[in-house]
């Protein structure tokens, strides 16, 4: 029996370094809040997909709101996001049923494509857990921060370009493994939920990412969203 396939969007998170007066989730993106965008792909892609929405609680009514203003009628578990991601993933996880592919996913990441989430739910059928990623193609340095907070030439050697990636989201997972993995005690390591599931031992496999697969984080992300979408570079 296939597995039933479910979708968590973190956007529990309060978006300053954006510097709007909303929370970056709900901003407009070609005149459709990003979140909304960041669901409308994966219910095109999979329109069977469950949805589990991780949100400040405060801001509870107020998508509530902006989902009726724009007619988006997709039923949503909610989820009330906690002191970091790895807790607001934590109670979301709590809403999804074992025997299931549960993909994890940044609310501000609304320009993946349906043809990535399609791949990588059809490939989750006979692997545990599959993680985009994009090569590195900067030359990177490791450096040390002194008391004064300036920059300084570290003794560790600098990453090999060749065999760095940069993860991204949808990651995805069979959720009773990845449920199980994040009983383990919090730690700062956990950046995303690979590196939990790593920490518990859960085999992971890769794919190729996708460039335009931006998280939307500073200003500049969202002018770069806006010029994307009004190239018609992004790939269905």
């Amino acid at each position: 029996m296939a597995r039933k396939k479910y979708v968590i969007f973190t956007a529990g998170g309060s978006g300053t370094r954006m510097g709007a007066g909303v929370p970056k989730q709900f901003l407009t993106l070609e005149g459709i809040p990003v979140l909304q965008r960041s669901i409308s792909v994966f219910l095109n892609a999979c329109p069977d997909v469950k949805v589990v929405t991780v949100l400040p609680k405060e801001h509870f009514a107020e998508w509530k709101e902006l989902c009726q203003k724009n007619s988006f009628e997709v039923p949503q578990l909610l989820a009330e996001g906690g002191i970091s991601r790895f807790h607001s993933v934590k109670a979301a996880l709590e809403r999804v049923p074992d025997g299931a592919i549960v993909a994890i996913h940044d609310g501000v990441r609304p320009l993946v494509s349906e043809g990535l989430v399609r791949t990588m739910f059809e490939k989750m059928e006979t692997l545990h857990a599959l993680i985009p990623v994009i090569p590195v193609t900067d030359t990177l340095k490791t450096l040390e921060r002194a008391s004064d907070g300036t920059l300084r030439t570290s003794s560790s050697p600098d990453p090999d370009r060749g065999r760095t990636f940069a993860a991204q989201t949808p990651q995805m997972f069979l959720s009773e493994e990845i449920r199980a993995a994040y009983t383990l005690p919090y730690d700062t390591a956990f950046t995303d939920d690979a590196s939990v599931a790593r920490k518990y031992g859960i085999p992971l496999s890769y794919i190729i990412g996708e460039r335009h697969n931006l998280k939307l984080t500073v200003p500049e992300d969202m002018e770069e969203a806006r010029q994307i979408l009004f190239s018609g570079r992004l790939c269905r």
